[in-house]
């Protein structure tokens, strides 16, 4: 504009380069049973909504804790001839009906054990319901869940550990198919599978899962033994007293006490210990919430671009199944359907580790490994979200210039980063944009701007071999 009196005027010129800012990677979303699900304070529901939630200690003040089990009691009191107590043995037993098939609560303690941060969480129903679903007429269950999230925008992964107390493995991949396919749909997001353990084999597992959209999710097996203790259900009645030697006429029989509330009420020390010898029954559980924590830690200290394996899972014992070289091939490469899944082994001295780094698309050359699909993911829509600007600018070799040069910077940067293979930058990507590179006049008249991105992503070394030459000594 030009002035119209004399002065001095400032004009401010930026220099900033556009730049493309890196979207979120690991976000998980978990869809399953929880006690409550209330606002903190006015105690709006919050059943069938995705919430938001920071910490451990959030989860449990909007939606309580785990499902208490049952246990069975045993009381040992020996008397010497003169009729005083000399030993007092306590002994438990879970029974028979339990574990509840509720594994949310414990899933995501397992997840922030093992370095999980900010989440989400969608309550499809509370204990009550008593049986796990998988769909409904009325577009609850778990599969409701699932389709709910689809309208938010910053989930990246999505699982659900409940949804290994469905009935049958068909249910089971209803479900799977159900989140891949969402995958598919937004592609900012992935799926963490629990190999389907009820009844069933490898097999069916694999033939229940469906065929499609597989370089979206992972799954892993076998279960792991937690270090969390169960809740001790206080309506448990039975408890049993039982006398060896002289007992005293004035002597308290425990087997009469109604419950174990009642025991709290009337015989708090004997309650404590009690509940002392359910500390040897430890949680079994899917691993898949361990394996969310492992996603996003892993992408918080190396970046999305390091597959999640070879790393510890922490407030572990040990996996439910030993899990041998031999098997794990057959886990890993699956010659009929390609369906790989991923082992969680034991090694001495190491602990328990995450040893398998494959999608379910084990066939797939280009999409077999975890990172590498997740990678793409990041950069797709890293992208898109900063080429937007573009829209209903002149498609012309001044905006095409402008595009290149952001792309080019950002995968410049995860090159440096060891994102990327090469040792050089053009042998690590390409990015192709204007008419005759990526467009041709058609394209334009169209309004299309079509921008070409290639890229050579790391792979992991899943085979390491070492060659080992003895050289003789020569006279």
């Amino acid at each position: 504009m030009q002035s119209k009196k004399p002065g001095i005027y400032v004009h401010e010129i930026s220099t900033q380069r556009l730049t493309i800012a890196g979207v979120e990677t690991a976000t998980p979303a978990f869809v399953g049973y929880t006690e409550k699900a209330e606002r903190v304070g006015n105690g709006t529901s919050l059943h069938m909504q995705p919430v938001r939630i920071t910490s451990f200690s959030e989860f449990r003040e909007m939606f309580g804790g785990p499902k208490p089990e049952r246990f069975s009691f045993t009381i040992t009191d020996t008397y010497n001839i003169r009729g005083e107590l000399s030993n007092r043995q306590f002994s438990s037993r879970m029974s028979p009906d339990a574990p509840s098939p509720f594994k949310l609560f414990y899933s995501l303690q397992l997840y922030f054990s093992n370095g999980g941060g900010p989440c989400y969480i969608v309550s499809v129903g509370n204990y009550q319901d008593e049986i796990i679903t998988g769909s409904s007429e009325n577009g609850t269950g778990l599969l409701g869940g699932i389709r709910l999230l689809e309208s938010e925008k910053e989930p990246t992964l999505l699982l659900f550990p409940d949804a290994v107390s469905l009935e049958t493995a068909d249910d089971y991949g209803v479900v799977v198919k159900e989140a891949l396919a969402q995958c598919k749909r937004c592609r900012n997001r992935f799926t963490i599978i629990d190999k389907y353990d009820k009844e069933t084999n490898l097999g069916q597992f694999r033939r229940a899962i469906g065929n499609s959209h597989l370089e979206y999710g992972a799954a892993y097996h076998p279960f792991l033994r937690s270090t969390f203790p169960y809740e001790v259900e206080k309506k448990s009645k039975d408890i049993r007293h039982e006398v060896k030697g002289i007992k005293p006429v004035n002597a308290i029989d425990y087997s009469e006490v109604r419950d174990m509330a009642e025991m709290e009420e009337q015989h708090p020390q004997i309650f404590r210990s009690l509940l002392a010898t359910t500390r040897r029954e430890y949680v079994v559980l899917p691993p898949s919430g361990a394996m969310a924590g492992i996603y996003v830690k892993m992408d918080r200290n190396r970046g999305v671009w390091k597959a999640p394996a070879n790393a510890m899972i922490t407030a572990v014992l040990e996996p439910t199944t030993p899990i041998t070289g031999v098997m794990q091939a057959h886990l890993n490469v699956d010659a009929l359907e390609g369906k790989s899944i991923n082992a969680i082994r034991s090694f001495h001295g190491r602990g328990t580790l995450v040893w398998g780094a494959r999608t379910l698309a084990g066939n797939d050359n280009e999409w077999r490994y975890v990172s590498v699909r997740r990678l793409a993911m990041y950069i797709e829509e890293s992208v898109r979200n900063a080429t937007k600007f573009v829209a209903s600018e002149p498609n012309n070799n001044k905006v095409w210039l402008r595009v290149r040069i952001m792309i080019e910077q950002f995968l410049a940067e995860l090159w440096h980063a060891g994102a990327l293979a090469g040792n050089s930058q053009s042998d690590a990507f390409f990015v192709k944009v204007g008419l005759g590179e990526s467009m041709s006049p058609q394209d334009i008249d169209l309004g299309r701007l079509i921008i070409d991105i290639g890229i050579a992503a790391m792979r992991p070394s899943e085979f390491i071999m070492l060659q080992v030459t003895h050289h003789l000594n020569k006279a």
